[in-house]
């Protein structure tokens, strides 16, 4: 008789991995035990037949369940214990491996299945889940993950679910600790806008009958609430738009399966794979229908579409008139998603008119995923519900944990330990004290489980004085008697790239609105090599141009147009110009507006930035010249370019600088009239970039990390292909392109940096 210890890391707690490895077991003959650890890690004892035990270790990885993935697995010939039977231990707290918390995981057919099934006991059962979907990461208070370390321990099991519970023949529900049914599972109710019990038969039917009405109806999924409405009827869209205080910023849209999708979006077979996946996230893609109220979208010709990923949401979906609805984020603009009916009631109840409403607990908060497609590959705009919080693994171990705060803007935290980086689910843009509470908690769960301790941890965060998420490095910092170590921006970006490919130097191209530079200006079209020992060089950058009134301009980029025409042309010309292009229509304050900002211009702070340079030819353009939410101009030029065609006008380099200001004068000077903004728009976005790839060229570079926000362009990412080639492009992959990859990029960083 032999025996082997065996470890096992990745996702493997909550996806049926011990069920499966005691059934593995058993039917090898084998005798031991399998346990959950506190690391999230799986430990396997397996004693018997020196053949049975190589099966064993041969098929365990490559039989394991869907949901699981195994990250790490070693074994050792240990001494034999005399075990009779294989058995599942109840699970320790012990932390041996570290291995990753399990996310969420979309409804799989079979459970959709009985939920149909008028013959089965889930039959209309909204909260149905296996060992291979359902809630994990959303319930979870703390590893390992065990029934009664998540919010489902206050649903105890009924007789019918203990006895699957206990029957190994049971692949998807024994030892599976989500389980539950109508009898003892979570119960769901219906209320009106004060939280008064809506009396009905199935408050499902009644929602989706409500929402048929005109009504806008909170629901309570998993991560938080969502706001359903109808998507196909503009007044009702509006209400939303006027309640929510979101005047033209995108709305996801819920379709109950791939057929219903299909009619409202073009679904390419990856596309299909992303939105039919265990994630299910939102997936934008070019819009078919014009079922869809145009203010679903305002000035795109995209939508962003996911399936039903819950029971309860495709019960309800089924119900309704349209088979698909409006599903966004519960919340105010600005603020987190709501999670907690009684702060759904107090933060909602003047946007929502009923709520349908369970009374299971939401653990951690998590807004639903997005991804898009630049230039045919899909990145992520949004990391949450799904994929948070699996990690990103780097190339050594750490030398001390760390913890990243990230920026503010799309943020995310993160934790480093080992050889892994650990981000957050995303947080939003971190702009006041109840968001900045939401980075605080989603960091906290992660380093509690991790076993990270802020005090012998090195706190990293942006170099921007003014980030409201400095505020609590800061604290961490005095609590700890310990210095927060900065990193810059668009150094950040190109490292969270390097992070996830496992690189230690690069030459990287960071394209994005704002970023504080080390020179004290705002940069924003960089050119960086980023190498060994933390060492980073800025080989070039788009031309600093001025944006009078700041954060101003920001809002009303036509002031950004009217500060480079005054730099381009001198005062008198440009005012002249601006009255003959009608640009003081597009400031609130009329010609005063206009004439101020061309006469701030020499005095205000400059920006190298491409999101601010593809904001103010979007005013030009006449595309877009107020900004209702993060990057709304230059998304909207983009979409304004799609399927134009390269005008023949090319941008200057001269000494490492992308000559913005001339090349806007050279389409004046030709005369805007006589080419359509699409060509014009189209033009202008990939030339921009090719003038960035220019200079990486220049400098040495045979490929390039992309990252930052206007990294999810594609006229962008095309314009640097076209110079490099498609494979030595580099855009990242597991991470947003975004702010909310920033601080997997932090903690990179100070590793290259010999910091931790």
């Amino acid at each position: 008789m032999k025996a082997v210890k065996v470890r096992v890391a990745g996702i493997v707690q909550g996806v049926g991995f011990r069920p499966y490895v005691y059934r593995l077991a058993s039917s090898l003959g084998l005798s031991g035990y399998v346990v959950n650890l506190g690391g999230s890690e799986v430990e396997i004892h397996v004693e018997g037949d020196e053949h049975a035990l190589g099966e064993f270790i041969r098929r365990l990885a490559e039989e394991a369940p869907p949901a699981a993935v195994i990250d790490k697995l070693t074994y050792e010939e240990v001494e034999a214990r005399g075990f009779i039977g294989f058995k599942i231990e109840k699970s320790g707290s012990e932390r041996r491996l570290l291995s990753m918390i399990p996310p969420d995981i979309g409804m799989c057919e079979h459970c959709l299945r009985e939920v149909l099934d008028p013959s089965s006991r889930w039959y209309r059962y909204p909260f149905h889940s296996c060992a291979w979907c359902g809630p994990r990461f959303t319930v979870m208070e703390r590893a390992p993950y065990d029934r009664e370390n998540t919010s489902m321990a206050s649903f105890p099991l009924c007789v019918k679910c203990r006895e699957e519970y206990g029957d190994p023949a049971n692949i998807r529900r024994f030892h599976i600790q989500g389980i539950s049914c109508p009898h003892c599972g979570p119960q769901l109710y219906l209320a009106d806008g004060r939280g008064a019990p809506v009396r009905c038969g199935d408050p499902i039917r009644e929602a989706a009958k409500l929402i048929d009405e005109g009504y806008i109806v909170a629901v309570k999924g998993i991560g938080g609430f969502h706001l359903a409405a109808l998507a196909t009827d503009d007044s009702v869209v509006e209400k939303l738009r006027a309640r929510k205080k979101r005047s033209r910023k995108p709305f996801a849209i819920m379709a109950l399966n791939l057929d219903v999708a299909s009619r409202l979006v073009y679904i390419s077979e990856e596309a299909r794979k992303l939105l039919t996946g265990p994630a299910r996230p939102i997936v934008v893609l070019p819009r078919k229908s014009r079922e869809v109220s145009p203010e679903v979208a305002p000035g795109l010709d995209t939508l962003g579409v996911m399936i039903a990923y819950t029971p309860l949401h495709y019960l309800l979906l089924m119900e309704t008139r349209d088979k698909f609805l409006i599903m966004t984020s519960g919340n105010i603009s600005g603020s987190p998603m709501v999670k907690d009916p009684r702060e759904a009631l107090e933060k909602l109840g003047g946007v929502a008119d009923y709520f349908l409403m369970h009374n299971r607990r939401i653990v951690n908060r998590a807004d639903d995923s997005v991804i898009r497609f630049t230039d045919g590959t899909p990145v992520f705009l949004r990391r949450s519900r799904g994929y948070a919080p699996r990690w990103i693994e780097v190339p050594r171990p750490l030398s001390t944990p760390a913890i990243a705060v990230g920026a503010m803007l799309n943020n995310a935290g993160a934790v480093g330990i080992d050889k892994y980086i650990i981000p957050t689910q995303y947080i939003g843009d971190v702009e006041n004290l109840e968001t900045l509470e939401y980075l605080k908690e989603a960091v906290s769960f992660l380093a509690r489980n991790y076993g990270v301790d802020a005090c012998g941890a090195k706190i990293v965060a942006d170099k921007h004085p003014g980030y409201l998420s400095l505020r609590y490095a800061e604290e961490l910092s005095r609590r700890c008697g310990s210095a927060v170590f900065r990193v810059q921006h668009h150094v950040a970006h190109i490292a969270s790239v390097m992070a996830e490919y496992g690189l230690t130097e690069a030459y990287g191209i960071a394209v994005d609105g704002v970023g504080y530079g080390d020179d004290g200006r705002i940069w924003g079209g960089e050119v960086l090599y980023v190498g060994r020992d933390g060492i980073y060089e800025r080989l070039g950058h788009l031309e600093y141009i001025p944006l009078p009134g700041g954060d101003r301009a920001t809002k009303y980029p036509a002031r950004i147009l009217a500060g480079i025409l005054g730099e381009i042309y001198g005062v008198e010309e440009a005012l002249r110009l601006g009255k003959r292009l009608g640009l003081e229509k597009m400031l609130p304050g009329g010609f005063t507006e206009y004439r101020l900002s061309v006469l701030q211009a020499k005095s205000s702070i400059r920006a190298s930035s491409m999101g601010r340079i593809l904001d103010a030819f979007s005013s030009l353009l006449g595309v877009c010249w107020e900004r209702s939410y993060e990057g709304e101009p230059a998304i909207r030029l983009e979409a304004a370019g799609r399927g134009g065609e390269h005008l023949g006008v090319r941008v200057e380099v001269e000494g490492g600088v992308v000559l913005t200001k001339e090349f806007m004068s050279r389409f004046l000077e030709k005369g805007l009239s006589g080419n359509s903004v699409r060509d014009v728009a189209y033009t202008v976005q990939y030339e921009l970039a090719r003038g960035l790839a220019a200079v990486a060229r220049e400098n040495g570079a045979k490929r390039v990390l992309v990252s930052g926000g206007a990294a999810v362009n594609t006229f962008i990412v095309k314009g640097i292909r076209d110079v490099f080639g498609k494979e030595n492009v580099v855009l990242p992959r597991k991470l947003p392109a975004g702010d909310g990859g920033i601080s997997t990029g932090q903690i990179y960083y100070a590793m290259l940096s010999g910091v931790v």
